[in-house]
C-alpha cells in the first residue's frame, strides 16, 4: 500500500513543484520587463536606475531641495467633491462655456468624454481660450485624447484655487499650451488599475500595464512635460494620492505660467 502511494505521488508532487516554480519565473520575468522599461524612461530623463531611493533622489535633484517637509508625500484620497451621479456615485464630466472664454470641465473623465469635448470645441470655435479643470480623473485613454485636443486647438489649461485635478486629469492639464494652478489647487497622481482583467491572466495584465505606461510617457514628452513626473504615480497606491508641490509642478513642467495669485 505504501509503495503504491509513493509511486503515484512522486511524479505528481514533482509536476506540481515544477508548475509552481515555472509560474514564479514567469512573474519575475514580467516584472523584469516592466523594470527595464522604467529604467529606459529614467535613463532618458535624468540618471541611472538604482533603486526606489534613487528615484526619490532624482526627484529631489530636479527640485533642488533637501528631503524634507517641502516635498509632497503620498496622502489619502480627498473626500468626494461632486454630487452622486447615476453610475456608482460618479458624475460624468460636463463642459460649460463661460463668457470670459473659459470652458469649465467638471466631473469624472468617463468613456466618451473626449468626443463630447471635441463637440463643444467645434460648436464654440475661437471664443474659447482656456479650459478650467476640476476632476478626480477617470479613463486614461480619454484623458490623453482630451489633452491632445487642447494642444491641437491651442488652448490654455488651468486648475483654479480650490479645484482638484487628480489621477488621469493631469494628462489633460499637460495638453494646455499654458498651464497654471491656483494656490489652493490639488494636483495629484496615483497608480492606475487595469480595467477588466482578472488575476488569472497576469501576463496580459503586465503587458497592458507596460503599454499604458509607455503611452503616458510618450504623451507627457510630446506635451513638453518631463515623463519622470509619472514615477510618482507608479509608486503611489490607487487608494492614495501623491500631492504635487508647487516646486514639483514647475520642475516637471506640468505648470508653465506663474501660479495664480491669491485673491
Amino acid at each position: 500500500m505504501n509503495a503504491h502511494t509513493s509511486s503515484t505521488n512522486g511524479p505528481t508532487a514533482w509536476l506540481g513543484e515544477w508548475l509552481r516554480w515555472s509560474t514564479v519565473v514567469l512573474v519575475l520575468c514580467g516584472a523584469g520587463l516592466f523594470g527595464a522599461m522604467l529604467r529606459e524612461l529614467v535613463d532618458a530623463h535624468g540618471g541611472p536606475w538604482r533603486s526606489s531611493a534613487a528615484v526619490l533622489e532624482r526627484s529631489l535633484q530636479i527640485l533642488g531641495v533637501p528631503d524634507g517637509p517641502e516635498v509632497a508625500r503620498p496622502m489619502p484620497l480627498p473626500a468626494p467633491r461632486f454630487p452622486a451621479g447615476e453610475a456608482g456615485g460618479r458624475r460624468p464630466i460636463a463642459f460649460t462655456p463661460g463668457d470670459d472664454g473659459t470652458l469649465h470641465a467638471v466631473g469624472d473623465i468617463d468613456a466618451g468624454a473626449a468626443l463630447r469635448l471635441r463637440a463643444v470645441l467645434n460648436a464654440h470655435g475661437t471664443r474659447l481660450r482656456r479650459v478650467s479643470l476640476d476632476s478626480p480623473g477617470g479613463a486614461l485613454d480619454e484623458a490623453i485624447v482630451m489633452g491632445r485636443l487642447l494642444r491641437e486647438r491651442r488652448l490654455g489649461a488651468v486648475v483654479e484655487d480650490g479645484a482638484l485635478c487628480a489621477s488621469s486629469c493631469p494628462l489633460v492639464l499637460a495638453g494646455g499650451v499654458t498651464r497654471r494652478a491656483g494656490p489652493g489647487a490639488v494636483i495629484g497622481l496615483h497608480q492606475f488599475s487595469p480595467a477588466g482583467k482578472s488575476e488569472a491572466e497576469p501576463d496580459r495584465v503586465m503587458a497592458d500595464t507596460q503599454l499604458t505606461t509607455a503611452r503616458i510617457a510618450r504623451h507627457l514628452e510630446r506635451m513638453g512635460v518631463d515623463p519622470a513626473l509619472w514615477l510618482h504615480a507608479l509608486d503611489t497606491p490607487p487608494r492614495s494620492l501623491y500631492h504635487l508641490s508647487r516646486k514639483e509642478l514647475s520642475a516637471y513642467r506640468l505648470t508653465t505660467a506663474p501660479h495664480i495669485a491669491p485673491k
